[in-house]
Order: C-alpha cells, then sequence, then structure tokens
C-alpha cells in the first residue's frame, strides 16, 4: 500500500471527527443549560472518532462516557447521541458487536433515566418518543456496521478468490510449459543425438584408420571429430537444461568465454583466419552474460565461415567497468548497398542481448566486410 492511500483514510476520519466536534460545539453553545464542561466534554467526545476505524473499541468508549455528561448534565436531546451512533456503526463493522450493543444500551438508559426524572408529567410522552427515535437510529448503525463488515468479508473473499485464480494459471501455464520442454528434449534427443553420435563416431573411425595406415589426418577431418564431441556436450547440457522442473535452473555445463580460445581454433581448423584480442581485467562473469557471449562469438564465426568466403575475422572482448562488450569483425564482401537479411542466427543474437537488457549492432562496415557488436550490461545480470 502505498503512502497516499495509507493516510488517505486517516485524512478522512480526521476530517469527520472535525466536522462533529464543532456541530456538537455548536449545540453547547446554543444550549442554556450547558457549562464548559459540556463543551470539553463534547469536543473530546466529537475527536475520539478519529479513530473510530483503527482503534473502534477506544472511539467508543470516549465518546459514550463524553456523550453521557453532556447529555445527563445539559440534556441536549438527540444531538448528543451523534458521535455515540459513529463509534457504535465502527465497532460493530470491526465485528465487536456486544460492546457496540452495551454503549448504545447504557447511553439510551442513562438519557431516558435523566429525561423522565427531570421533565414534567405532560413531557414524558415526548420524552419516551424521543428515546424510541434514537433506538431506532442506533439500530440503523448497527445494522449498517453489520452489513458493511459483510461487504468488507465478501471484497476479501473475491480478492483471495482473485489471487487463488492468478495462481492456479500461473502454475497451469508452468505446468504447460515443462510439458513442452519436456516433449521438446524428447523430440531432440531422439532426432539430433543420434546423428551427431553417428558423426561422432565415423569421425573417430576414419582417424584411427588414417593414423593406422600412417596416413596424415586432415585438419577438416579433426575439426569434424572436435566439432561433434563438443556438439555432443552441448545437446546433452540443453536437454538437461529443459528437462529442469525450475525456471532459473542453472546451466553449470554450458559453454562460456574459458571455452573462446577452443571455439578460435575450431574455427581455424576449418581454413578461417582468426585472431583474438582481449582487453580490460579478466574476471568472472555472471552465467547468462558469459554463455551469451560465447554464444554471438560462435554464430557470428560460423556466419563468416559460411556467407564471407575466404575473408579473416578478428574477435574482440573487452570488459569494461559495467558491461562486456563482444566485437566480431570480418573483411568478406558485405556492403552497404546490399546489406543480408537477417537470419536464424543474428535473430537469435538479437533475442538474447535484448533478454539481457544489452544492445547488438550487424551491419556492413564502411571500409567493408561485417560486424557483430554486443554490448551485454554487467550490472543486474542473473
Amino acid at each position: 500500500m502505498s503512502s497516499s492511500h495509507g493516510w488517505r483514510p486517516l485524512a478522512m476520519d480526521a476530517g469527520l471527527a472535525a466536522v462533529v466536534a464543532a456541530m456538537l460545539a455548536v449545540t453547547v453553545a446554543v444550549t442554556p443549560a450547558a457549562g464548559p464542561l459540556d463543551l470539553v466534554a463534547a469536543v473530546i467526545g466529537g475527536l475520539a472518532l478519529v479513530a473510530w476505524r483503527r482503534a473502534p473499541l477506544v472511539a467508543l468508549v470516549i465518546s459514550t462516557l463524553c456523550m453521557l455528561v453532556y447529555a445527563v448534565h445539559a440534556q441536549p436531546g438527540p444531538p448528543a447521541a451523534f458521535a455515540v451512533l459513529v463509534s457504535v456503526y465502527g465497532t460493530t463493522r470491526a465485528g465487536h458487536r456486544l460492546p457496540a450493543f452495551l454503549a448504545g444500551l447504557v447511553f439510551l438508559g442513562a438519557s431516558l433515566a435523566t429525561n423522565l426524572s427531570t421533565a414534567a408529567a405532560q413531557d414524558d410522552q415526548e420524552v419516551v418518543q424521543q428515546t424510541v427515535l434514537l433506538l431506532g437510529w442506533f439500530l440503523a448503525a448497527g445494522v449498517a456496521g453489520t452489513v458493511a463488515k459483510h461487504h468488507r468479508a465478501y471484497l476479501d473473499q473475491a480478492e483471495q478468490r482473485a489471487a487463488e485464480a492468478e495462481r492456479t494459471r500461473e502454475e497451469a501455464a508452468r505446468r504447460r510449459a515443462g510439458e513442452e520442454r519436456l516433449r521438446i528434449a524428447r523430440e531432440l534427443h531422439d532426432s539430433l543425438t543420434h546423428s551427431i553420435s553417428v558423426i561422432k563416431v565415423q569421425a573417430g573411425v576414419a582417424v584411427h584408420l588414417a593414423r593406422k595406415r600412417g596416413d596424415e589426418v586432415p585438419a577438416s577431418l579433426l575439426a569434424i571429430q572436435e566439432a561433434s564431441g563438443d556438439a555432443m556436450r552441448e545437446l546433452r547440457a540443453t536437454l538437461e537444461v529443459l528437462r529442469e522442473e525450475g525456471a532459473d535452473a542453472g546451466d553449470t555445463s554450458a559453454s562460456g568465454l574459458d571455452r573462446l580460445d577452443d571455439l578460435v581454433d575450431r574455427a581455424r581448423s576449418t581454413g578461417l583466419p582468426a585472431t583474438v584480442t582481449v582487453s580490460g581485467r579478466r574476471r568472472e562473469l555472471p552465467a547468462e552474460v558469459d554463455r551469451a557471449a560465447y554464444r554471438i562469438v560462435q554464430e557470428a564465426l560460423t556466419n563468416v565461415s559460411r556467407h564471407a568466403g575466404g575473408a579473416a575475422a578478428s574477435v574482440r572482448i573487452d570488459y569494461g567497468g559495467e558491461e562486456l562488450v563482444v566485437q566480431v569483425d570480418d573483411d568478406g564482401t558485405a556492403a552497404r548497398d546490399t546489406p543480408p537479411v537477417p537470419g536464424v542466427g543474428l535473430l537469435g543474437m538479437r533475442e538474447r542481448v535484448t533478454a539481457l537488457g544489452g544492445r547488438l549492432r550487424a551491419e556492413p562496415r564502411p571500409e567493408g566486410g561485417f560486424t557483430v557488436r554486443a554490448e551485454l550490461p554487467l550490472e543486474g545480470a542473473s
């Protein structure tokens, strides 16, 4: 609850108490039998209503006692009951029916006894009628407080039901997401794991046979063997993440910048000239930033190999104070006049960077070639 919402009811209660106290003060002023004691009692009884919402029993006791002093001494009639009526309403609204009933009974009984003892015989009927009228007001205040209590309980139950329904929807959504993750994990396992395993086994057999015959093992074959092994490792890590029940499950076996050298060496083994420059003080990165940086370099080097045809690539990692900058440039044939159509790889990079609150620039360079630059904030990254 905000501070403005917390002070608003208190301000309303203070305004009500001030208005009632002022009305009672005016009533005292126009009552011939009233004196200073009646003025003090009336003002205190009215001001006590400032607590009718937060401390209804305190307001009930103070207003009833003060108004009894005023009513018994000055006999102002119905105006003396105003503060007590509000207190009875607040006490009943809070669920304290018995104290409200007793306060109303005491006030009505004392007022009736005082009025009957001082009134003339011909005025007895008027006193009784006045007391019956006050009795109706007290009953109305009690009924109104009971209705308000049930209405508030209904609203609380409605809020609880709404919150429970929201929790149920969230649980159902999480359950569906978990089932979908398991389905994807099964599909990946059944389709990709077998194919990659076959590639890895066949590459291993080819390397073994070449070495057994004394032949030089082609670098591309070694690259296939190593890449298939890394693919199997990363696929298993992905499947483990998909099978995790928690949304914040950590991927402790996923790739990060600690494997950057292996990644660049594999790119070089395929014939791609690549260099790496690291600036700034190396330090441990948030897991999501570390994985995103590795994937961005991996995808950028893959795109250079596929689309830049014989170009050289340079990888730069800059450890800044508040962000990590990853930049991959190539000197290929890309030009600003014919920008490439973004594929799934670039879209995936942009999604990773956006999820971390960073910025990505992927575009042809003015001097020719293509650049991918990602700025990943370190503050607040999970």
